[in-house]
């Protein structure tokens, strides 16, 4: 089963981090990677089964949020080679917030894994989550 994972250290609480990345809606701290973030629905964007579509082309849904443990997991439903659902199946993505007590820092982990006969989403999904690490940690 393919998987990726990053994961990045961002300077500042957890709780202020989690803030930002718990609404599903809400790219507001990443413009330059996702370009648009339509909601798609009635349900809100801290709900489950909150449904967005990302630069008009991957069709998500939030599948559980948990914020006592600072972690949502989130589908694909649809989207471009090498996220079509010609190419995957199952894809679920996972984001993860903790505290770093040392210097009140958070240590932020993003993955994935997905069923397909191909690695070919591997580097395209790994290339998309380290840049929108790098715009929380720059968020900041």
């Amino acid at each position: 089963m393919p998987s990726t994972y990053q994961s990045i250290v961002v300077n500042a609480p957890v709780d202020e981090v989690w803030q930002r990345l718990r609404n599903f809606h809400d790219f507001s701290w990443a413009p330059e990677v996702i370009t648009a973030c339509e909601q798609v629905g009635e349900v809100g964007g801290t709900e489950v089964g909150a449904k967005r579509i990302l630069n008009g082309a991957f069709h998500e849904t939030l599948v559980s949020l948990d914020d006592n443990a600072r972690r949502l997991v989130y589908s694909i439903d649809n989207g471009p080679n090498p996220v079509s659902p010609a190419d995957v199946r199952d894809y679920l993505g996972a984001i993860h917030a903790l505290p770093v007590t040392e210097g009140n820092a958070t240590f932020v982990e993003w993955s994935s894994e997905w069923k397909s006969d191909s690695e070919e989403a591997v580097e395209f999904c790994g290339g998309i989550y380290k840049a929108l690490l790098q715009a929380l940690a720059g968020a900041f």
